[in-house]
This record gives structure tokens, C-alpha cells and sequence, in this order.
């Protein structure tokens, strides 16, 4: 049997554990398939990439489906089931945690779907594939009959989590990726109403002895990022400080990037993430909200006041940076809210602020219980929801806008430290430039990192002029050309240091090119930057003030 499994992703940087996950649980009946891969992302030509799948000739195609895929996705397989009648088109994937009659009715090319973890429902079906009278057999294996009746087999739970065979030992592991993904535990101890996990108990944990012994795996690779799946790694802190321990065993080499509640950090755990190694963590702080009725709605887990001094606590660690995420379109959570949770983000030191809009996705209580909840949602892929009792329609779009915003000036290291001060210091900041983008008809167009800062620079000359001088440095410590407008009173041309001046970082010597930035303090009044004059170096190495 011909099996090809069809690798479509967002973009070449990402690469999904199905393919390889499934296929290390079925050494017994690899001799009996020849196994075909075509790897292709949403941005290519779908009948390309049929044809592609079409020279192979495959038996069976199979095929992952999540949210920013989906679409894509059914344009090949559709067109793969047309040049070819007699393949057996099989899916799985988060997109079938739902109920599955309406799209295998919608979609007669797909043979059938999985619903759950596949590991071991997955080679059931190999097994089963030509006695369709027994695929009833199949945990999570949803399907129209030879009669057209809908069968819906439940969900597959994987029972032995700890005995899977790890992906990383199948040959298409795909080694080549910036990151890898690490699965530690399975299931999650939340009941989030807006997520897949929500319902997904129990919650499996892998031994760490198991985990180290595949982080020497991908350490002998050479892989240099790990993205932990973990969504109850603090749950157990005594378990959470085991991890911790076993991931400084592989500092400086591996680093880690995770998920972490703010609402349960123990002091144990916090003594514990004070005393790791400078950027051995990447954090995410799951918050979603800083209004305790959303959260309460939202089915979250945690205090409010616990999270809040939890994330404070995660933002002012020197040796690791946190971001936080909002979720516009939660019930209950109002535009002006979502300004105002900015604006303490921004005040704990968030190192990236996410403003997401809320997915109403296939299994969840959230899209269930829509109707009820006063949720309009988009009935196609993302599902995005488009209304709210508390948001509406123009207001989502507002939001989304600022998560523009945000990605482009706030997430943008070159920008973060000047836009972090706009938003403690005018209320009306983020309204202000927002609104000042949106007219000019930049706030959904992509910029180069040069564009923002001229945005914001003239921005803060006409505006806040008090914080032009603040831009201007941003400006040269980005290492952007000092011939540029926010360097426009930068004096480059045979600079000699002052009698005296205060180093606020690097150390100064004879060969580095100076320049003054003066300070509107008096004409000899200002701050001084130091270039390498024999390396390529656009940024300055040292910085003082006079």
C-alpha cells in the first residue's frame, strides 16, 4: 500500500509532530507501506501541489487539519480525489474535535476523519482499511456507512501516553526547523471554555527521566529552540521545579520556550525561576483578560489577583523575558477594557503584549454554548468571532487594528522602550496613534522596521514633542541611518568627546566614531554615541550623556 501524507503549513518555519508521531508507533507495518511525504505551505498553488501528490499515485492520503490550513487543504485534496478516483482521502487533526457529520456530508472526496490522539487509532485503520463493516471498531473514527448513515465513534484518548514511541525516532522528524516541538504532558488540568484542552482530562504526564532522554536526542541534533508543549506546567509546582532543573542541564545550548500560569506560581517555583540562567526561558503567561467576570465566564481557572502578581512578578525577572496575551471578543470584555489591560501590561513590563481575537473552535464549550453567550462567530476557518453583547462589530475590527499596533511598535524591540513610555504616560496614546495610522492608511499595511520608526517619530514631533528627543535616540540605537529625518539634528562630523561625560554603557576608545545628539539642554548639552569604525556594525557599542 502507496500511504502519502500531505505536510501543508503555515510557512516553511513550521512543521507539525503528526506525521512523525504516527509513523514511529507503526514499525510493525512500515514493511507493508511505502511511505510518501509532500511538504508545501497555504502559499502555493494548490493544483501545483495536486499534481505533486497525483505523480505519486498514492493508495491513501492522509492529512492533518487545524485552523489556518483547512481551507487550503480541501482545495488540493478535492482536486487530488478527482484526478484520483480510487485514493482513499483520510483526516485528522483539531478541526474534527467537534461534530464531523455536516463537513463528511459537505465533503463526500474525504473517505473519513479522526477525532482525538491518533497514535493508536491510526494504525487500527491501516489494519481495517478494505473491511469498512468493522471500522466501528475504531475509537474516534467518524464516517458515512455504504448506507450514508453518519458513525461517530467518540474520541480517542491515547491510554499510555509514557509508552508512545517519540516522534524524534521516526525518519520524517523533520530536523531542519529553527525549533522543534517537545510534548511533556498530555491533556490540561484548565477547563478554558475558548480552548481544544479545555475538556481533555486526564492529564497525562511523561516521566522526566523520558524527557531527558529526548532532549539528548534533539541536543545531538543541534537544535537550539525548544517549544514546550506543556499546558499544565505549573499545575504540580513540585513537578514544574523538576522540569526546570532538567532543562538547566542543557543551558547554554537549548533554549526553552513554554507556557506558564501566572495565578500559580508557588514561592518554591519563583525562588526557583529567579536563580535560572539568563535566557534559558522564553515565557508565554496565558492572562486572556484583567477583568475577573471575563475570566469567570471564560472558565478559567486562577485568581485574578493571584495571576496579576503572579505575571508582575514574571515581567520584572532580568534573566528572562514574558510575554502576555488578550483575547478580544471574550464574553463580557469591552473595547475599553482591552485599552486599559494594555496600558498594565505595558506598566508590569510585558516584554511582547498579544492581542488576539477570540476562534470559536470545533469542540469547545465557548462555540457550543454560542448562541447562548451572545457570540456571533464566522461560520469558515478561523471561526473568528465578528460580535459580541459587549464588542461590536467596528470595535473588534478597532482591536484588531491595535493588535497591528501592537506587533509593529510595543513587540518591536528598536521600539518596545519608547512606546512603553507614550502608553504610562498619555491615557489617550494608543487611541491617538491608532487613530492617526488608520487615517493614514497604515495600519494594515506590513512595514519595515526604518517606516515605524519614521511613523513614530513625526508622530511624536507633532504630537508629543516633549518625546521627540526620546525618538530620535531610539532612532540611532536601532542602528538607522543618521542621515534619516530623527536624526536630523545629530551632529556627525569631527566630534570630540566633552571634558567630562556619564557612560551609560559601553567603554569609550580613540578609534570609535563619535556622534552628538544634543539634548535642547544648552548647545553642548546631549548624548554621545560611539560607532565601530572597522566592523559593519550599524548600532552604536557605547552611549553617554553631558
Amino acid at each position: 500500500m502507496k500511504l502519502l501524507w500531505l505536510d501543508l503549513n503555515s510557512s516553511y518555519a513550521h512543521s507539525s509532530l503528526a506525521l512523525p508521531a504516527l509513523h514511529a508507533q507503526m514499525a510493525d507495518e512500515a514493511s507493508a507501506i511505502e511511505w510518501h511525504v509532500v511538504s508545501a505551505t497555504i502559499n502555493e498553488n494548490a493544483g501545483m501541489v495536486a499534481g505533486e501528490v497525483y505523480r505519486q499515485q498514492p493508495d491513501v492520503l492522509a492529512a492533518t487539519v487545524w485552523l489556518f490550513n483547512h481551507e487550503q487543504l480541501l482545495h488540493i485534496v478535492s482536486r487530488v480525489k478527482a484526478l484520483l478516483p480510487s485514493c482513499c482521502i483520510v483526516l485528522g487533526g483539531p478541526e474534527f474535535l467537534g461534530d464531523n457529520e455536516a463537513f463528511l456530508r459537505r465533503n463526500p472526496f474525504v473517505c473519513c476523519v479522526f477525532r482525538g490522539e491518533g497514535e493508536e487509532a491510526f494504525p487500527q485503520w491501516i489494519a481495517l482499511r478494505g473491511e469498512q463493516e468493522r471500522w466501528k471498531e475504531i475509537p474516534g473514527l467518524c464516517y458515512l456507512d455504504a448506507d450514508g448513515r453518519y458513525v461517530d465513534n467518540g474520541i480517542a484518548r491515547v491510554a499510555d501516553f509514557q509508552h508512545l514511541v517519540p516522534p524524534e525516532k521516526s525518519r520524517f522528524f523533520n530536523w531542519s526547523k529553527p525549533f522543534v516541538q517537545l510534548e511533556t504532558t498530555r491533556g490540561c488540568f484548565n477547563t478554558c471554555a475558548f480552548c481544544v484542552s479545555g475538556g481533555e482530562k486526564p492529564v497525562r504526564p511523561l516521566p522526566i527521566e523520558v524527557i531527558r532522554e529526548r532532549l539528548q536526542i534533539i541536543h545531538r541534533h543541534g537544535i537550539k529552540n525548544v517549544r514546550v508543549l506543556d499546558r499544565t506546567f505549573n499545575y504540580s509546582s513540585r513537578r514544574a521545579k523538576e522540569l526546570l532543573e532538567l532543562f538547566r542541564e542543557f543551558s547554554p545550548d537549548i533554549r526553552f520556550h513554554l507556557e506558564i500560569h501566572p495565578a500559580l506560581l508557588s514561592e518554591e517555583l519563583k525562588e526557583e525561576l529567579k536563580h535560572l540562567p539568563q535566557g534559558l526561558l522564553h515565557l508565554e503567561a496565558g492572562i486572556q483578560s484583567l477583568r475577573e467576570p471575563v475570566l469567570i465566564q471564560s472558565r478559567r481557572m486562577g485568581k485574578l489577583a493571584d495571576a496579576l502578581e503572579g505575571l508582575k512578578f514574571l515581567c520584572a525577572l532580568p534573566n528572562m523575558e514574558t510575554h502576555a496575551d488578550l483575547i478580544a471578543g471574550l464574553p463580557l470584555y469591552r473595547l475599553s477594557e482591552i485599552f486599559e489591560d494594555i496600558r498594565v501590561l505595558a506598566a508590569y513590563g510585558a516584554g511582547e503584549i498579544q492581542l488576539e481575537s477570540l476562534k470559536l473552535l470545533p469542540g469547545t464549550e465557548m462555540r457550543r454554548r454560542a448562541e447562548e453567550l451572545g457570540i456571533q462567530y464566522a461560520p469558515f476557518p478561523p471561526y473568528e468571532v465578528l460580535q459580541t453583547r459587549q464588542i461590536t462589530v467596528d470595535e473588534l475590527q478597532t482591536a484588531r487594528q491595535l493588535s497591528r499596533l501592537l506587533d509593529g511598535f510595543y513587540n518591536a524591540p528598536a521600539w518596545q522602550g519608547i512606546t512603553r513610555k507614550l502608553i504610562l504616560k498619555y491615557d489617550m496614546f494608543l487611541h491617538e496613534f491608532l487613530q492617526h495610522l488608520i487615517q493614514k492608511g497604515w495600519a494594515d499595511q506590513p512595514m519595515s522596521l526604518e517606516k515605524r520608526g519614521l511613523i513614530l517619530y513625526d508622530f511624536c514631533k507633532q504630537q508629543y514633542p516633549e518625546y521627540q528627543l526620546e525618538a530620535s535616540i531610539a532612532w540611532i540605537e536601532a542602528g538607522m541611518s543618521l542621515k534619516k529625518v530623527p536624526a536630523e539634528t545629530v551632529r556627525t562630523k569631527r566630534q570630540t568627546p566633552p571634558e567630562q561625560w556619564e557612560v551609560l554603557y559601553g567603554e569609550y576608545r580613540e578609534n570609535l566614531r563619535l556622534c552628538f545628539l544634543p539634548s535642547g539642554e544648552g548647545e553642548n548639552r546631549g548624548y554621545w554615541f560611539g560607532f565601530e569604525s572597522e566592523i559593519q556594525k550599524a548600532e552604536p557599542v557605547f552611549k553617554a550623556k553631558n
